[in-house]
């Protein structure tokens, strides 16, 4: 079984977030970037597990970034991941980036097309969807656990009230959430061995952009508590019904 697995790189959610060219751009400088948590928690974690019950499987990696994004990618190598693909764009929209996967999934016959529910700097969660219309190929959205069964994906997803299970043929697209695997941390072996596995470069093909970055924005300052004398109920419901709004 070939899987490749979707990797974004993403400000460390401890970064302190500023804004420059007039708050069109994020600020990166000092920050630590890391994978995007779903896509190593959850999708690439799961593929390693699949690997693992099944040693004939390989894991391709594909990033859609600059060559900032090479440490996270050599972090996903060093995990589990056999080889990795870095599009040379830094894009930041979801048609433009899934378009690149897509392109680069159509050459390399993948079983399973895997990623995480959403990045979490912009959230979109739109990637796997677009990805798998691209494709025309099923996708299934926010999946807590995956398990193969011969040429069938078995996928249990959340929905609203509960639970779905899904029984669908490879090849799919699939993103995942918390529930799909367990956290890992690299050890020493596959940090060393991550030095000497394949990472190639591609420009990528030509595509439409549909969204583009007008501004971004702050939240308003936290305001100043206010307090209320024991003896005065009367004023806190007011504050409550005319400020807060909460009654």
């Amino acid at each position: 079984m070939k899987i490749l697995v979707c990797i974004s790189k993403t400000p460390d959610t401890t970064a302190k977030i500023a804004f420059a060219d007039n708050n069109t751009k994020f600020a990166g400088d000092g920050v630590q970037w890391i994978i995007n948590p779903y896509d190593e928690w959850y999708a690439l974690v799961r593929a390693i597990e699949l690997k693992e019950a099944d040693p004939s499987t390989v894991i391709h990696l594909i990033n859609v970034g600059g060559a900032d994004s090479e440490p996270i990618i050599r972090k996903a190598l060093a995990l589990g991941g056999d080889e990795a693909i870095r599009v040379n764009s830094e894009s930041n929209d979801s048609y433009f980036v899934a378009a690149q996967i897509a392109e680069i999934a159509k050459s390399g016959s993948y079983d399973l097309i895997l990623t995480g529910k959403e990045t979490i700097d912009y959230n979109g969660s739109s990637i796997g969807a677009m990805v798998a219309a691209f494709l025309e190929k099923p996708f299934v959205s926010h999946s807590v656990k995956l398990n193969i069964d011969s040429n069938n994906a078995m996928i249990t997803r959340e929905i609203e009230g509960g639970e779905e299970s899904c029984k669908i043929a490879l090849p799919l697209v699939l993103s995942c959430q918390k529930g799909m695997a367990e956290q890992r941390i690299p050890n020493m072996k596959g940090i060393m061995g991550a030095r000497t596995k394949p990472l190639k470069v591609v420009e990528p093909i030509a595509g439409e952009e549909l969204t583009s970055v007008v501004a971004f924005d702050l939240p308003p300052a936290k305001a100043g508590v206010k307090l209320v004398s024991p003896d005065q109920p009367e004023e806190l419901v007011r504050l409550l019904h005319e400020e807060a709004k909460a009654i």
